[in-house]
């Protein structure tokens, strides 16, 4: 009984007891793929960031180790991503220069605060909380991420020193520097970019039709972004590149991740209080989202509460080991599923190989040009703009395209840490408006059966002297008020009804608040001459209304069925 309690807060101890020479097999060749794919893209969200490229292969190394031991998902790959790093580069940016000393360990701090965060919310079991994220509104707020994303990387693209961290600044200073476009950096860059956009698309079915075999053509596509790396960087060290303005990433600490400490001055704690809170829910919500999709696909369960430990434990081990900000990532976890990652031992051996890289390889990227790692990103960063986000919303609601639409142009007119709060706020505000109005349906008699429909989509039969309501939701402090308007706006137009039925079968709660409105509602049909009946209330609402005295002053009856309601109040036999 504690060994499987154990195993439920260190869930390696439930599928380590299994692991075999089959598993092993599957999650090494899962993790050499990923590693090869994880080198550009690491050093590239570190360029996004605004850190040192050796940050990203710090921040890829502890924490995916620390997450196979905490974390619930077998294919998972964490470790840096575009949109935690571009809020990574925001948050930071505003309370230190990039290139500092004071910028790197404020990022440091910022995943050490963030780890806490989400270790915190998955000890007080909290992962509930990112359900008030909607789903259209996170879309909008990544479609909006991956525009400024790959907008910002233009400026490796051309070779300007371009600035800025909203899409009108940006595109401003583009504009500006437009006469100092190095065309070598251009021509390199945008090779890169086209290259990477036809690995995706093209280069399997290229490799297909020479006779390779499906299989290794799909693992020797995952590579593809490798061979740009490699291509470009013979290119600038072969042609001296680098001395015709073409930047480079320059000299990489050849060496395991070092051993940092966080900053604990209360005034960049403060500074970085909300920045971080925002980049553990979205990158708990971007995280949880990949993990159950993938599990879904082989019938296996994700805790999301044990996600957020095993996610800050990750945050917590890039603190410690010289990193920022990490969370699971879509792309690099898709190809770890495909590539047959059994376990998540796989991103524990693809933390050895970044290692094996960080401590051997890292000389040989010298002369890499940024201008491939800008194209990595973009090119990655480009698949998670969707703005058909908008056109379904507003097909469907128009409520929810209001929020979509206004948090991507929060987002790219205002910066990625307006946007992501707007896109909180509108979530939560939307929820109440929806359920502060629910819909509240006057419903009647299905002729020759014992069922009660809407009247206005349905022909049923109705009484004179009595008016049935259907509420279709839970009544608390947010729509008590509703509907006593409701039912008072109605009945002031019919001086005939003696009876008023609410049918509660829809009703799943009701709160004091709520309460003390149906019994405010009570005490004025009683002065009205107007009995109050409740029919069909589920047994946990009824149980909490007996522990009131509300049923006791009630001035009509509940009753078990609606039906019941109906023959009673007209008089009829219930057979």
């Amino acid at each position: 009984m504690k060994s499987s309690r154990l195993s439920r807060f260190v869930p390696i101890l439930a599928w380590g007891r299994s692991y075999d020479r089959q598993l092993l097999s599957a999650d090494l060749l899962a993790a050499l793929i990923v590693t090869i794919m994880l080198i550009p893209q690491s050093l590239a969200y570190a360029l996004l960031a605004g850190l040192p490229p050796e940050m990203g292969l710090y921040a890829s190394i502890l924490p995916i180790v620390l997450y196979a031991i905490f974390g619930t998902s077998r294919a998972l790959a964490v470790g840096p991503v575009a949109v935690v790093s571009l809020m990574t580069a925001a948050a930071v940016g505003q309370v230190a220069e990039a290139g500092t000393a004071g910028y790197a360990i404020a990022a440091i701090t910022l995943a050490g605060m963030s780890g806490a965060i989400l270790v915190l919310m998955g000890v007080f079991r909290l992962g509930f909380l990112a359900n008030f994220l909607s789903h259209p509104v996170i879309a909008g707020f990544i479609t909006a991420s991956g525009v400024l994303i790959a907008t910002s990387q233009l400026k490796h693209l051309l070779g300007v020193a371009a600035h800025g961290h909203t899409l009108p600044e940006m595109l401003q200073s583009l504009v500006a520097h437009l006469d100092e476009v190095n065309w070598l950096t251009f021509v390199l860059g945008g090779a890169a970019t086209l290259f990477l956009f036809w690995v995706r698309k093209g280069m399997k079915p290229f490799l297909m039709r020479l006779g390779v075999g499906a299989a290794l053509a799909g693992n020797l596509t995952k590579a593809g972004p490798v061979l740009a790396v490699v291509v470009t960087t013979a290119l600038v060290a072969g042609l001296g590149l680098q001395a015709h303005g073409v930047k480079i990433v320059g000299e990489v600490p050849q060496s395991l991740p070092p051993f940092t400490l966080p900053s604990l001055n209360i005034t960049l704690l403060g500074d970085l209080l909300a920045p971080a809170i925002l980049i553990s829910v979205i990158g708990f919500v971007e995280s949880i989202s990949v993990a159950q999709t993938l599990a879904a696909k082989k019938r296996q369960r994700i805790d999301p509460d044990q996600e957020l430990i095993g996610l800050g434990a990750a945050n917590l081990g890039a603190t410690f080991t010289g990193g920022f900000p990490v969370t699971g990532g879509f792309s690099r976890s898709v190809v770890n599923f495909d590539a047959g990652a059994e376990t998540p031992a796989a991103g524990a051996f693809t933390a050895i190989g970044l290692a094996i890289a960080a401590l051997f390889l890292t000389p040989l990227i010298f002369f890499l040009p940024k201008a491939t790692l800008a194209a990595t990103i973009i090119v990655a960063v480009l698949s998670l703009v969707d703005f058909s986000i908008l056109k379904s919303a507003w097909s469907y609601s128009k409520a929810d395209f209001t929020a979509v639409a206004a948090t991507i142009l929060l987002t790219l007119g205002m910066g990625v840490e307006v946007g992501v709060s707007a896109g909180v706020i509108l979530s939560i505000a939307l929820f109440l408006y929806k359920t502060s109005r629910p819909h509240i349906a006057e419903i009647g008699l299905v002729k020759d059966t014992e069922h009660f429909r809407n009247i206005l989509r349905h022909d049923v039969e109705t009484h004179p002297h009595f008016l049935a309501i259907r509420i279709d939701g839970s009544l608390y402090f947010a729509n008590a008020r509703f509907l006593e308007d409701y039912l008072f706006a109605r009945l002031v137009k019919d001086d005939s009804i003696r009876d008023v039925v609410i049918n509660g079968i829809a009703i799943n709660e009701i709160d004091f608040s709520a309460l003390e409105s149906l019994e405010a509602i009570n005490t004025r049909l009683k002065d009205m001459d107007i009995r109050l009946h409740l029919s069909e209330m589920k047994g946990p609402v009824t149980d909490r209304l007996k522990r009131s005295h509300f049923l006791d002053d009630l001035t009509g009856q509940l009753f078990l069925t609606h039906y019941q309601a109906h023959c009673h109040l007209r008089n009829l036999p219930t057979s």
